[in-house]
Formats: C-alpha cells, sequence, structure tokens
C-alpha cells in the first residue's frame, strides 16, 4: 500500500527569495499536492549571523503571492535546539563523531594542493580523527571550542533521484569527515534537516541540484541515527549568464520585486512553469491549475540561463 506523500518547503531568511527559488518552491508544491500529500514549511533560521530581519515575513507572502500554501504553521528550525542536541548526544554516545578544533585557514593550508569537492569546498584530511579523547580535552589543549565531524568510511554512498538517476559519491573522498555542529553548539545544516526530515515524516525532498553532493552525507546520517531515507528529486538551477546560481551580480530577481512591480503571481507561476519545460506557453496561470498533468518526467534536466528579466518589455 503506497503511504501518503509529505513533502516540505524549506525557505532561508538569510535573504529574499529570488526566482530560481521560487521555481523550486512551485516544483516541490507540485508534487506534493498533485498527488494529495501533505506539505509542511520549515523555516531554515538557524545560521545566525546571516540572517537578514524581515526576511522570514516575506518569504511567506512570497509562497502565499504564488499561491503555495501548507498543511500547518511553519516552523521554525531554531525552535528545534533540542531535538538537534538530542541527534548529536547520540551519535557521541556511540563513538560516530569527535571533536575538531581546525579552523577554515589550517584545513586549506593542509592541502598539498587545490582539492575542491562536489559542492566546492576542501576535503578534510582527518587531522583532529583521533586526537581527542573528548570535547572537553579538545578545548583544554587547544583553548578553542571544538566543532563535530562525523567520521567517514571509505566507499561509495549510493541514491536514486528522481532526475539525476542513479548517483554515487565517494564521501570519504569528496568531503571526508563533515561537520554535523559547529564550534557555537548550533547544528550544521546536515544535521538539523536530517532530524527535522525524520521527526516530521517527510518521505520526499524536492531542491535545487546544487545540493546534489548534501544528500550523501544526509543519508550516511540517516544511517546512523537509524533514520528512515526520504525519496530524492534535485531539480535544475535557474542561472546567470555566467553559469552561476543567481544572486546580486544578476540584477534584480527577489519575487518581492517582481511583486512590486505590479507582476501578477499567476504571471510569474506562468513563466516559471514555462521556463523549466512542465508547460509549452508562459501564460498567467495559478499554481493550481497545473495539478491535473503535473509530471516530473516533462522536466527540463539542463539549468535554465537568465538572459534577461523575463518580463522586461522592449
Amino acid at each position: 500500500m503506497s503511504r501518503t506523500p509529505v513533502g516540505r518547503l524549506a525557505p532561508s531568511p538569510t535573504g529574499a527569495l529570488h526566482l530560481g527559488n521560487a521555481r523550486t518552491f512551485l516544483l516541490a508544491w507540485l508534487s506534493v499536492r498533485s498527488r494529495a500529500g501533505v506539505l509542511f514549511c520549515r523555516i531554515d533560521d538557524i545560521d545566525g549571523p546571516r540572517i537578514k530581519e524581515g526576511a522570514t515575513a516575506e518569504a511567506l507572502e512570497d509562497l502565499a503571492w504564488l499561491g503555495l500554501d501548507f498543511d500547518a504553521e511553519p516552523i521554525l528550525q531554531s525552535a528545534r535546539a533540542a531535538e538537534h542536541d538530542l541527534a548529536l548526544d547520540h551519535l557521541v554516545q556511540r563513538g560516530l563523531v569527535y571533536p575538531c578544533v581546525c579552523t577554515r585557514s589550517e584545513i586549506e593550508r593542509s592541502q598539498s594542493a587545490p582539492q575542491d569537492s562536489l559542492d566546492h569546498g576542501t576535503r578534510y584530511p582527518g587531522t583532529c580523527r583521533g586526537r581527542f579523547a573528548n570535547a572537553a580535552e579538545a578545548r583544554q589543549a587547544t583553548g578553542r571550542d571544538p566543532a563535530w565531524r562525523l567520521r567517514v568510511d571509505d566507499g561509495e554512498v549510493c541514491f536514486d533521484d528522481a532526475v539525476h538517476g542513479r548517483v554515487c559519491i565517494d564521501v570519504a573522498a569528496d568531503s571526508g569527515d563533515f561537520v554535523v555542529a559547529k564550534k557555537d553548539g548550533q547544528p550544521a545544516y546536515q544535521l538539523a534537516t536530517v532530524v527535522d526530515d525524520a521527526d516530521f515524516g517527510v518521505t520526499e525532498v524536492l531542491r535545487g541540484d546544487d545540493l546534489l553532493a548534501s544528500t550523501p552525507r544526509q543519508i550516511l546520517l540517516q544511517r546512523a541515527l537509524g533514520l528512515p531515507e526520504p525519496s530524492w528529486v534535485h531539480v535544475p538551477l535557474i542561472v546567470g549568464v555566467d553559469g552561476r546560481r543567481l544572486a546580486k551580480r544578476h540584477g534584480d530577481t527577489r519575487i518581492a520585486w517582481y511583486r512590486r512591480r505590479g507582476i501578477s503571481g499567476e504571471e510569474l507561476v506562468g513563466w516559471l512553469a514555462f521556463s523549466c519545460g512542465l508547460t509549452d506557453s508562459r501564460a498567467a496561470r495559478p499554481a493550481s491549475s497545473l495539478l491535473e498533468e503535473f509530471d516530473l518526467r516533462r522536466l527540463s534536466k539542463e539549468k535554465t540561463v537568465l538572459e534577461r528579466d523575463p518580463f522586461t518589455v522592449d
């Protein structure tokens, strides 16, 4: 018997939602709603220094303007510290993580040559693995508060993705032992999202394919914590002419900017659906009108290059 699909929208209040975010959220909403599933909204607000004042409220306004609803009050990730701490303690007690006092610059200097991982970070060489018995010893020996890293064994982690097919990544070779809790005690993205998805029964994670390399790490954490693995859908991004994710350098692509210009939510939804191959026309339409014929197989597997503002009139 098939289970009811459970998905989530997870905006981060580190900045305003732009066209790329909006398209990914539209696809996540369509995928779940087209199968009469349940949808949550989680505000990923644990990256304290980067949180922008008012960004949460604006993100929720943007989602409503696009016609994307969800089935409960928004969940603040920052309010779930107790659950994240419990998961970290479980990993510590089982010896699956270890304290690490290395700084970013020290890790970069330790590389004999540049070694960019799949998500453009630097592979951790394992400097602190086996170095300290516990966090207190690390703190006493170095005067630094330690982060916690998951021990990663050699070998590929494979998963099936609805867009990319079978994906295999050797996490040990790609990123090495990775951070699951920061030196300030905050959970890293990988740990927090795995715990939260499991606690809310999420069965499908649909997000941008810039997070494809994060998935094997999250699978390792799910295995370590005994949590179920959801299905994975990594959709292509909207990028600038330089091939990079949308940012200020590409001009103003914020949803709030289109709202203030008098563009309707239906007009934007029409263009977003057309831009990724879901429809043959960019005609204005409500998100709900896409539900009946929604099919991920129609989705273009290529990134969309935004060469100009789609609502500029020549």
